[in-house]
């Protein structure tokens, strides 16, 4: 694509996020739609995640959420990361994926968590280049983790 791409956090409204979702939601596999109310979703992501956004000429082309506020256990859930299809191939999921890998460590998280269908291997390849692995597979889907800030659940 060849507007300017612009990072922000936060900046996005629910309705936005909604949107961005639903123009996503055939990419998801299982598509989202099928998984959650896209409206439902969309409002709890802007009510309790932090979110990492790709912005183009107004439009929200990139969107990574997380949940970095469990304090006790110090675990972040990365809830969702979704570019638009157009704007696939831009590194737009790479860069979100690093902001929010670098918040979760500065807000002192020890790990950050997500769940991925099995058969989503576009996905899994981004996590696995981060880092992530393995850390329950199911028939459906697979629990993956990312041990941050070099502390092992052992060392706890």
């Amino acid at each position: 694509m060849s507007k300017t791409i612009e990072y922000s956090l936060n900046k996005a409204s629910e309705s936005a996020i909604a949107e961005h979702l639903s123009r996503c939601d055939a990419y998801f596999i299982p598509p989202l739609s099928g998984r959650v109310e896209i409206s439902d979703y969309a409002k709890k992501i802007t009510g309790k995640a932090v979110r990492f956004e790709a912005w183009a000429g107004g439009t929200l082309v990139g969107l990574a959420a997380a949940y970095c506020n469990d304090q006790n256990k110090h675990i972040g859930y990365l809830t969702s990361i979704s570019v638009l299809h157009d704007w696939t191939g831009e590194g737009i999921a790479a860069r979100l994926m690093a902001r929010c890998i670098e918040y979760a460590k500065v807000s002192g998280m020890r790990r950050l968590s997500l769940e991925v269908a099995c058969d989503n291997m576009p996905a899994i390849k981004l996590y696995e280049k981060y880092g992530f692995v393995a850390a329950k597979v199911r028939a459906t889907s697979i629990d993956m983790d990312l041990i941050l800030n070099g502390v092992k659940d052992h060392e706890r």
